[in-house]
């Protein structure tokens, strides 16, 4: 889809399966379920959605994924979906990972950096070698010293080897990091998340990350019991969607399997959702 001289595709890392009632926090599963149908494990589908964009000259990648870096039992936790995976379908579109230029993690849990290295030889390596890796700063220093309530969402091997390779470019609030790509950040789901706002002939795409993981946590009460501040999370979730049903823009949620991308609409004192397609 193209925004202006700004172009940019939605890919995923296949879907994974999380914990329905992790995901829904407070809302009764009987309320839950019946958007959300969970498996025989109380687990529910979701996507891990990234988006590839060119402008500028520049190759940019938002969100690698969960990688491969992952023994059978999280495997079979996390039910991840077979191959083809992120790296292959970036290279299906002619784009392998030395052509990125920029990749930006909105923050550094499991499924949102996996792809940021893999296991050569017995050590984690960047698999995007000539990118520039954007997070904010105090993400990265609390992703290398979490405490007891987030570690399990950390997984240094996808974080430490891109200090040893100096890729990392730090930032310490909102950034512009090139025309028409802008990185906000949006603290509910833990203190230093980003979303992404992409400009550009007169249009805006938001893309949610982890503040509005799916749709059906389009309702503002409807919030992940893993947010670390979901009070934090509601305001946001009350701000960020008036302004996308008042500015008309395209939404992608961060991990909807089935309708990622659409447009927000107020019917009735209700926020809808009208889903769209977006083209090849």
């Amino acid at each position: 889809m193209k925004l202006g001289d700004l172009e940019f595709w939605l890919l995923t890392d296949g879907t994974f399966r999380l914990d329905g009632g992790a995901m829904f926090g407070v809302i009764p599963r009987t309320m839950w379920e019946r958007v959300a149908p969970p498996d025989d494990r109380n687990r529910i589908l979701m996507a891990m959605n990234s988006l590839l964009v060119r402008t500028a000259g520049k190759w940019i990648l938002i969100e690698t994924g969960a990688g491969d870096k992952w023994k059978p039992k999280l495997m079979d936790i996390f039910a991840f979906e077979a191959p083809p995976r992120l790296p292959e379908k970036l290279a299906a579109r002619g784009v392998p990972p030395g052509k990125i230029d920029i990749v930006v993690n909105t923050h550094l849990h499991l499924d949102h950096c996996g792809w940021n290295t893999r296991i050569v030889d017995g050590a984690a390596v960047p698999v995007f070698p000539n990118a520039q890796h954007v997070v904010q700063r105090d993400e990265l220093e609390h992703a290398k010293a979490p405490n007891e309530r987030d570690r399990a969402s950390y997984f240094p091997d996808n974080f430490v080897p891109l200090e040893k390779s100096g890729q990392w470019s730090l930032l310490d609030g909102d950034s512009e990091v090139v025309s028409g790509v802008e990185l906000v950040r949006v603290p509910g789901h833990n203190r230093d998340m980003m979303c992404v706002l992409l400009r550009g002939g007169g249009k805006t795409v938001f893309f949610t990350a982890d503040l509005l993981p799916t749709v059906a946590h389009l309702p503002v009460p409807w919030i992940m019991g893993y947010d670390l501040y979901p009070m934090t999370t509601l305001e946001n979730k009350k701000k960020w969607i008036a302004q996308a049903v008042r500015e008309q823009w395209l939404v992608i949620f961060g991990h909807e399997a089935a309708t990622p991308a659409g447009y927000l609409r107020e019917k009735d004192g209700v926020h809808v959702f009208e889903p769209v397609a977006l083209g090849s």
